[in-house]
């Protein structure tokens, strides 16, 4: 593949994931992904036969930029494992507020959207949270001294993303931070209470 037909895909992905995470995927349409990424038709079926096929390409896109886009800027500035776990969760409570409720998770748009009509989709969608549970997992376990033994650092990452997937949704809902804000409060709680167990 040449430079320019790189430079060319990269666009038409980037465009997509931008509309797709902004309006949702049945409600974008092949000429405003052309329009938004300057290229003609003939260049997006050369790369992306069907619609889902340039979807598959976005969810392989969050995966190869979880890291740089969601985890470095935390990590970056906090060193304790579990304030990175809540520094993660305060970037998507920004981000809500940021874009006045219209955009959540990208991600987790898509499952609530894609996972009953497209099997394709709904596998590279289970990769995307694998993943973002991985890296949490990997936080809790950096702490597992301060939990009781035997905590099941995998659960308690599951249950980490079901706390913010949930209070993203809610927050949409209701157009409003504070359910965002509380259950993200319960979670510090139990994680506290979970370490006063502890000792």
């Amino acid at each position: 593949m040449s430079q320019m037909q790189s430079k060319t895909r990269d666009k038409l992905i980037e465009a997509a994931r931008r509309l797709f995470w902004q309006q949702g995927y049945d409600n974008t349409g092949i000429a405003q992904i052309l329009k938004a990424a300057d290229a003609g038709s003939g260049s997006l079926y050369y790369f992306f036969p069907t619609k889902e096929d340039l979807l598959l390409a976005v969810l392989d896109w969050y995966l190869a930029n979880l890291s740089a886009m969601v985890l470095e800027p935390v990590f970056g500035r906090l060193t304790d494992p579990l304030e990175r776990v809540f520094g993660v969760l305060d970037g998507y409570c920004r981000q809500l507020l940021a874009t006045d409720f219209r955009a959540g998770c990208p991600v987790g748009n898509l499952a609530l959207e894609m996972t009953n009509s497209h099997p394709a989709v709904r596998v590279k969608i289970a990769e995307n949270f694998s993943q973002w549970r991985a890296a949490i997992q990997r936080c809790l376990d950096e702490a597992a001294d301060r939990f009781p033994a035997g905590t099941d650092t995998a659960a308690l990452a599951s249950f980490v993303l079901t706390t913010m997937e949930g209070a993203v949704m809610l927050a949409r809902a209701y157009h409003a931070i504070e359910p965002y804000q509380t259950a993200v409060q319960c979670l510090r709680d139990y994680f506290e209470l979970q370490q006063k167990g502890k000792s």
